[in-house]
């Protein structure tokens, strides 16, 4: 079983696996509900894609640290029921999770999914704490065009204030994979999200890192020939250049798909994605060092063929 999965990842290619291609049905198969309480279907919004759900540790006591979750799909496809299995990854380290559904291309274009963004991290704040949430240690995390969201999200402070928000209470971005510096646009769907932008270098990440934006975790996969790893490299080069703090982790072995498909329970062990996600967690809203470090499996444990 867990073998046929991780082949139909390999094959299933990004846009297919972020539309709800079968084998994330597959992997949210093999996830057991025991360990988190569920809690969906909130609306932080009027529109139908305005909605979210909120995964909580069973066993968590006090206000844990929450994750904010945004899948990927080219601002085009995704939808949050598909991501469970992210919610078990995280929330079995104790973390809230929330994911959100947000708008998307053609319906809307730039910033609207940010705006959305922004309102459900405001919504986060006001409302985690019945969930064992602690609202002022927010981390927003994102895959692919979602990890795009999450970084304009941490770097800049307005949709999140827009939206009524507290935007210090975001304490850390957690991106895999992301685009973060796509200037001059290089395909047809970059251009139709983005190009009516009046201000282009504004829907850019890496030109709003500041010396006093939240910490960053960039992981991406070496493999990765849809968002290409220089993404990650040069907005952690950027966060460098001004002081800032940033933990940059490369694996030779990983690919698009495969650098989130290992949070799945029965993949974790295949890259220690998970444990730098729980790291960088546990740091806390500290001063850490920058670092960088990049991880080689071996042939029997890497999901190299996990590519787009």
């Amino acid at each position: 079983m867990c073998k046929s999965v991780l082949l139909r990842l390999a094959a299933c290619g990004l846009s297919a696996l972020l539309a709800g291609c079968s084998p994330l049905a597959a992997l949210n198969a093999t996830i057991p509900d025991q360990g988190f309480m569920a809690s969906r279907n909130h609306a932080y919004g009027e529109h139908p894609r305005q909605q979210l759900d909120v995964y909580s540790p069973r066993d968590e006591a006090g206000r844990a640290p929450v994750v904010v979750f945004f899948y990927g799909g080219a601002w085009q496809r995704g939808k949050r029921a598909n991501y469970k299995f992210v919610a078990e990854a995280l929330s079995s380290r104790g973390f809230v999770v929330v994911i959100p559904d947000y708008r998307l291309y053609p319906e809307v274009t730039f910033p609207s999914f940010l705006e959305d963004g922004g309102a459900a991290v405001a919504w986060t704040q006001r409302n985690i704490a019945g969930h064992g949430g602690d609202p002022r240690r927010i981390y927003v995390m994102g895959h692919s065009a979602g990890a795009y969201n999450a970084a304009m999200l941490a770097l800049d402070p307005r949709y999140i204030a827009a939206a009524g928000g507290r935007h210090e209470d975001v304490i850390g971005f957690i991106g895999l994979a992301g685009p973060y510096d796509f200037l001059p646009f290089t395909s047809a769907t970059l251009e139709q999200v983005f190009g009516a932008a009046p201000d282009l270098p504004a829907t850019q990440p890496v030109n709003f890192v500041a010396l006093d934006s939240p910490g960053a975790l960039l992981l991406y996969g070496e493999q990765d020939t849809t968002v290409l790893p220089e993404h990650s490299r040069r907005l952690a080069q950027r966060i460098r250049a001004v002081g800032g703090r940033v933990v940059e982790v490369g694996y030779a072995d990983l690919g698009h798909v495969s650098i989130v498909g290992v949070l799945a329970k029965p993949y974790q062990g295949r890259a220690p994605v998970l444990e730098e996600i729980t790291r960088f967690i546990a740091a806390g809203d500290t001063r850490f060092a920058c670092s960088f470090h990049r991880y080689q499996l071996s042939d029997d444990r890497a999901m190299g063929s996990a590519r787009p």
